[in-house]
């Protein structure tokens, strides 16, 4: 016996705004009936990731996450402008061998840009 994953689940301080950042950079969309303390992204495709849960908690991000997205693109510039344009800031960036950016969403949450 084993276990699938079939979500991830997301804490936010609105739980709407959260998803449509989400939905918008992963070109996905926000299931009907989002809002401010519950909403979903679900994927069009189950080849394409898990399904996102978000739901509003009262206390305020004080931390760095324990778990974050790595996102992959062969669009570098283009993907981080666009990145941007949705809400996200930089945080930091790493060119080591590889070439990745560390950035927040608009609630603080860190994900990384992985050039690919």
């Amino acid at each position: 016996m084993s276990s699938t994953v079939f979500g991830v689940s997301y804490d936010a301080a609105d739980a709407k705004v959260a998803a449509s950042f989400w939905a918008a950079a992963l070109s996905r969309s926000v299931g009907d009936g989002a809002d401010a303390y519950s909403a979903v992204v679900e994927p069009a495709d189950p080849a394409s990731g898990p399904r996102i849960g978000f739901r509003r908690v009262p206390e305020p991000k004080t931390v760095k996450n324990r778990m974050h997205f790595d996102l992959i693109t062969a669009d570098f510039p283009s993907e981080v402008e666009r990145l941007f344009a949705l809400g996200a800031t930089k945080l930091n960036e790493v060119r080591d061998g590889a070439h990745w950016v560390t950035l927040a969403d608009p609630e603080g949450n860190e994900f990384d840009l992985i050039e690919g």
